[in-house]
Parts: C-alpha cells; structure tokens; sequence
C-alpha cells in the first residue's frame, strides 16, 4: 500500500531498517478547513473522518502509533508498552515495531536515530517546548553517545511567518544568549522567530552534529501543509519513526 505522493519520506543518512514518515494534509476523507487528511482527534472535525484518516496511516505502519496528548512541555516518555496517550510531548522506541508518533500544525517535530538504527524516538518541538528543553531531555532520555545520533526535522512554522512578542525572545535569551541570532527585529516589540534555528542550537548544545531537514513552512504552504496559527481551526499532520528488526 502507497501512501499519498506529497507525503514526506525524511531524506537523512538513517539506517535502512529505521522507517519514518511524515502526513500532510492530502490524501484523506475530511472536509472543510480540516480537508482532508486530519489527524487530530481533538480538532473538531468529524470524529468518524478522523477514524477513517487514523485507519488509512495504521495500514502502513507496523502497528498503532502511540500517539501523546502533547502538552507543549518538555516530558519525555518511553513508548514500548504505553496502551492510552500519556501527557507528553516527546516519546523514545527501543522495542522494533513500535511507533512514535507526533502531531504537527506548525510545532516543528524532530525525529531521532541513532547510526546502528539500535532505538528511534520523535519530539514536538514549539517555542515553549524548545525553552523548556524538550531536544535536551529527549537526548538525554536515549542513553546514548551524542555523536551517534542523527535528527530530522520536520515541517513546521518558518522564520518569515512565526512573528513573537519579547517574552518568547527573552526565554530563549535566559537559556542561551547566542539564541539572539534566532530572532529578527519586523516592528515595535516584535520579533521574527526562527524555529529551525533555535531547534538546532539546542541540538548543538546537546552535542548533536548531524542534523538534516529543516526548510519547510506550514503557513505559506497551503495546499500542502495545515497550519494552527494561520487557521486556527485546522488539521493536525503527524510525524512518524518506527525500526523495523
């Protein structure tokens, strides 16, 4: 079974037994501002569509996604075993098989392996997420050397269209003060942020070099991409990562 030809296949140095895949919002049955591939159950769209959409991924996966109730925080969870969404906003895979999975509509998600493809994990990184230390905690959770790990990055808002007030700046400043070149002065009191940017700093900081991805936008892309701060009443597209034996 394909899956739709829009979809992206991450395009990084991963070993070949690791799987990941990324849902945009094409190739579904949902109508409306969620048409037509939504994910999200907590959208408001109808929920028979969700299932309908959430039945066509589970076709090409291995096995159910463990999907997170994502919180905008920093927790990370390990995956193998969980049976309903845990409150989290990251999720580690050790067993082959299982799914980690993010929801996205604008959050850049970031996928993990390692170089001998051992353990594969996927984090939902926004602005809170990203000062809270979401990447950091995720690594750390892994165990394992930094430099044996790569990340991907996936689709999320990009450096022209995430415009935030100076709390968003300052709480990256608090954590690092070379997170300023992450942020472009647009009009009085106002910022443009630079996700991908302050992703990969936080990617640095916790030693990891080998990062690929990056460049997309969900809100400038309309026909490919769903997009909370465009919309606000929007799909949700998901990241998946899954190794296979």
């Amino acid at each position: 079974m394909s899956h739709p030809p829009d979809w992206i296949v991450p395009d990084w140095p991963a070993p070949a037994n690791v799987k990941a895949l990324i849902t945009t919002r094409n190739g579904g049955v949902s109508h409306g501002p969620f048409a037509s591939f939504n994910l999200g159950s907590r959208s408001g769209d109808d929920p028979a569509a969700v299932v309908a959409n959430r039945a066509y991924l589970r076709r090409l996966l291995p096995q159910e996604p463990k999907w997170l109730a994502q919180v905008h925080g920093a927790t990370v969870i390990e995956a193998d075993g969980i049976e309903s969404p845990p409150h989290a906003d990251a999720s580690i895979a050790r067993r082959p098989g299982t799914v980690c999975a993010i929801m996205i509509a604008d959050c850049v998600p970031v996928l993990f392996t390692d170089r001998r493809g051992t353990l594969v994990a996927a984090a939902h990184a926004g602005w809170r997420g990203l000062a809270s230390g979401i990447l950091e905690n995720t690594i750390r959770t892994m165990n394992m050397a930094s430099s044996e790990l790569l990340a991907y990055m996936g689709p999320g808002i990009g450096p022209n269209a995430f415009e935030v007030g100076v709390d968003v700046r300052d709480a990256f400043l608090a954590r690092d003060a070379r997170a300023e070149t992450a942020f472009a002065p647009c009009r009085p009191g106002k910022w443009l942020a630079d996700l991908y940017a302050l992703a990969r700093q936080a990617l640095a900081r916790a030693g990891v070099t080998r990062v690929y991805g990056g460049g997309f936008c969900t809100v400038s892309d309309t026909r490919r991409f769903f997009s909370y701060r465009r919309d606000k009443t929007t799909g949700r597209m998901a990241a998946l990562i899954w190794r296979e034996d």
